[in-house]
């Protein structure tokens, strides 16, 4: 594990060469979203991800650790949490050997208050929702359904944005507390291929210190020449022991824990979000009327009331939270919908399976082709309720 420098004189040094003004307030910066304090509890900080996690801790306290990674699998399964891990411990003076090889990093200190604040000035996290605030009006006036370049010229690599805007490159500054620096991209499939082609260089020669973690769901969306550069960590879904281990340290009662675990296949973030917002009155309403749709019994009013649940959904998050954005809302609240019409495909392909029916099998997999077709669409922000106009057209005939 790389020398950690002396706190003392790691303060002392930092004091004298401390910007007058607040690093965060400097251009291209702009403060991180507000988002709940992660709650810290006892025990492993991931369950189920044993591999994953050794691989981390071997690279960091290897002392050589590479500077760039691809934490890939599906989702809600722990990359991004894995990431952040890896910067509590590549940041913090404090951790030492045992807590590396714990992967887990002490929850005592000044860096894990920054870090749970969303305030450490060497951890840099780039996600499509930062656009919100940047300084780039273009990108504050579009629904992002990606990361454009500016967005990364202005969070992380520097350089001219299409407005004629010149940022400084965080990743080419020194770490403000004298330690090292991270940089997290969640969802890396949406870098747009100029932002991925922008990335290569940092990618082959970074800094001293600067650690890049690409955080995605689909790893074959990401450049060859991205992936080339990168060590790869794999994610799976959860088996059941590991997802009783969640359910249990989630408090959720054992009479929901098992429509929760079907539901979810594995990933503790699909079951928190379905937990929270009740998706299981989702299920109990909307899959009766998909399975009509496949008996030949078309549905007039299913895809408005598919669009009328989102609408709810978004008003509800929106009421509970003013902060927060409605088009996130909106886009969660849609994400809801395809994870629950999706439970009935996964189903039908269960049962085709089982019964060796091919035939069954290939309908299931057409609406798999339609799932993710509206999941495009939506991404493309095509009007919602046409595409779910569209999905139920032809969910009948697939």
């Amino acid at each position: 594990m790389a020398k950690r420098p002396d706190p003392a004189s790691a303060s002392k040094a930092t004091s004298k060469a401390a910007p007058k003004v607040s690093p965060r307030a400097r251009i291209g910066e702009q403060p991180p979203e507000e988002r709940p304090k992660p709650v810290h509890h006892e025990g492993p900080v991931l369950f189920g991800q044993d591999a994953a996690t050794a691989q981390l801790s071997r690279a960091i306290g290897s002392g050589q650790m590479h500077h760039a990674w691809i934490l890939h699998g599906p989702a809600g399964v722990g990359k991004c949490t894995a990431a952040i891990e890896c910067a509590r411990l590549l940041l913090d003076p404090e951790s030492g050997a045992a807590d590396v090889q714990a992967f887990k990093a002490p929850r005592a200190t000044r860096t894990c208050e920054l870090i749970d604040a969303g305030s450490h000035p060497d951890l840099h996290i780039v996600r499509k929702e930062r656009a919100d605030d940047s300084s780039i009006k273009e990108l504050r006036d579009r629904k992002q359904t990606n990361i454009p370049l500016d967005l990364l010229r202005e969070l992380m690599i520097g350089g001219t944005t299409s407005d004629g805007k010149t940022f400084d490159s965080p990743v080419w500054r020194g770490a403000y507390l004298g330690h090292d620096k991270v940089f997290v991209i969640d969802e890396a499939e949406l870098l747009d291929p100029y932002g991925q082609n922008a990335l290569l260089k940092t990618l082959e020669e970074p800094p001293p210190g600067t650690y890049i973690f690409l955080v995605t769901t689909q790893e074959d969306r990401l450049l060859p020449t991205i992936r080339s550069r990168c060590q790869r960590v794999a994610f799976r879904a959860l088996d059941a022991a590991a997802m009783d281990a969640w359910f249990a340290r989630a408090a959720v009662v054992p009479d929901e824990r098992p429509w929760l675990a079907g539901f979810a296949e594995g990933s503790p973030g699909t079951a928190e979000l379905a937990h929270r917002h009740g998706l299981r009155a989702w299920s109990d309403e909307l899959l009766p009327r998909f399975a009509r749709l496949e008996e030949g019994r078309f549905d007039a009013t299913l895809a408005d009331r598919l669009a009328e649940l989102v609408g709810e959904f978004a008003e509800r998050v929106v009421k509970e939270n003013p902060k927060a954005s409605k088009e996130a809302a909106n886009r969660l609240g849609t994400r809801c919908a395809l994870l629950t019409i999706a439970t009935r495909v996964r189903a039908a392909l269960a049962d085709g399976a089982r019964r060796d029916d091919a035939e069954a099998l290939a309908r299931a997999a057409r609406r798999v082709d339609l799932v993710a077709e509206l999941e495009r669409e939506v991404r493309a922000n095509v009007n919602l309720k046409h595409a779910l106009a569209n999905l139920v057209a032809q969910w009948g005939a697939a």
